[in-house]
Formats: C-alpha cells, structure tokens, sequence
C-alpha cells in the first residue's frame, strides 16, 4: 500500500503501510510492537482470548473460527491500534482460500454460532422441561411426605388408643359381690385390705374359688372371703396387705422378678 505524501499522518496511527507480500497477522502483530503494547493488553482490551489473538497474529486460519470473525476480530484489532482495517481485510479474502480451500466469505451450514442460534428456543424448551419435571418431583415428594406423615399420625393414634384400652382393661378390678349363701355366713369371712403405693395386677381368690379381685388396681381393696386366700402381685413391693386389720409381711413371699404368689390364712 501506498502512503500518499500529502496526507497529513496522524499522531495515533501507525506510519508504516501493508506490504505486497505481507500477512495481515504479521502486519498487526508489527504495529502492535511499535507501540510496545502486550498481546494480553490487546486481549483483555478486545475480549478476545489471547490464543485466539496469537493464532490471528500468525495467520493460523485453522486454529481460528469461520472467515466473517477473523475478519471480525481484524476490524477489532486495527481500530484498538488505531490503523485502516480496509487493506487487511482484501488482503485476508486473497489468501484465506489459498490456505484454508475455503471461500472467504464462507460459512458453514453447522456452524456453532448458527446451531446455538437454533437451539436457543430448543434450549429453552429442554430447560422448561426439566423445570416442569423437576416442579413434578417437588409435588410427588410432597404427596408422598403427607401420606407419610399421615399413615405415622394415624398409627400412632392407633397405638395410643390400643394403650389406652390395655390400660383402662387393666385398671378395672372386679370385684365379685358376695353370693346369698355366702352372705348368711359373714360372720366366719376373713377381711382383706390392699393399699398400692403404685398400680400393679392382682388376682384374689378364697377357698371356696370365688374371685374377689382381679386386673390391674391403684387404690385401696376391701375384700371380705372365706380364708384361706390364694393371692398374685405382680408388684408386692407396691403393697401393703392386712389379714382382719394385721399387717402382712411380704418379703418371704416375694420372689426375685418382685412378684409374690402364695395363700394367706389367719
């Protein structure tokens, strides 16, 4: 290229021209120099990758992308070292061919930048479909936690209702009334009094079979029978026992589970 003498030069641009035979990457890369500037300078000023840069300094067609961004990037680095980018790109269009085969207006059919241009809307409907099933994952983890925690509700309920019912059948004590016949002879029947410091099961019978007391009792007995008695504590420590107003002992008939099973007589 020739430089006209009457052109004034300015003060910013470059005074050197593009050779005949002369790479338009060489030919950037020398201006660059004069000027003392870093490729990383031009790359981070660019936003152009510093491989990239370096690649378009030495040509490498092959390394770099279609021929409209090296043309790109050519208008982009001359204007940032303040030189006509016009003669570099005729320069480009006459060699790119001779080392790529490759028009220089070409553009591929599956170029990147084309298939992301396509897939964008594509894109955006995979990323929906995976909002939408990842939203239906949520939901079913919550239904599934509700019935979980529902069926853990109602089974606790349940076990709750179930002792309940053990324990109030285990706190009624039957206690048999006294047969007429029984009755005429109250005068030879033994009294019984049974005072718990705690709940416990207890089974009581006379001689003659009847059952005065039976299941699970927290308070006092008074229970009047024909002795001899036969009497079950599931807890003897948990009762005081009196035989017609005398105190029973019950540690020689306590066995080593705590629970005492013996007949009583005056």
């Amino acid at each position: 290229m020739e430089i006209n003498s009457n052109t004034p030069k300015s003060t910013t641009s470059t005074s050197s021209g593009l050779g005949n035979s002369q790479r338009p990457g060489e030919y950037l890369r020398q201006i660059r120099l004069s000027q003392k500037k870093e490729l990383s300078e031009v790359a981070q000023e660019l936003k152009i990758p510093e491989k990239q840069l370096a690649a378009l300094e030495k040509d490498d067609y092959k390394a770099l992308p279609e021929a409209p961004f090296i043309k790109g990037y050519y208008r982009a680095y001359a204007k940032f070292l303040n030189t006509d980018a016009t003669v570099l790109i005729q320069r480009f269009d006459e060699i790119y061919s001779n080392d790529t085969g490759l028009p220089p207006n070409h553009a591929l059919k599956d170029s990147p930048i084309k298939i992301m241009g396509r897939l964008s809307s594509s894109g955006r409907r995979g990323i929906n479909k995976w909002v939408k099933r990842l939203f239906v994952l949520i939901v079913l983890l919550v239904l599934l936690w509700a019935i979980w925690a529902g069926l853990s509700n109602w089974n606790s309920k349940k076990s709750v209702t179930e002792v309940d019912s053990v324990g109030s059948n285990n706190r009624v004590v039957e206690v048999l009334p006294m047969s007429s016949g029984a009755a005429t002879h109250a005068g030879s029947e033994d009294q019984l009094v049974l005072e718990f410091s705690q709940p416990t099961s207890v089974m009581i019978t006379d001689v003659t079979g009847k059952t005065l007391a039976q299941g699970r009792q927290a308070t006092t007995l008074n229970l009047n029978g024909q002795a001899p008695f036969s009497i079950r504590l599931d807890d003897a420590s948990a009762v005081k026992l009196k035989l017609n107003n005398e105190t029973i002992g019950l540690s020689s008939y306590t066995k080593s589970n705590g629970s005492a099973d013996f007949r009583l007589s005056p």
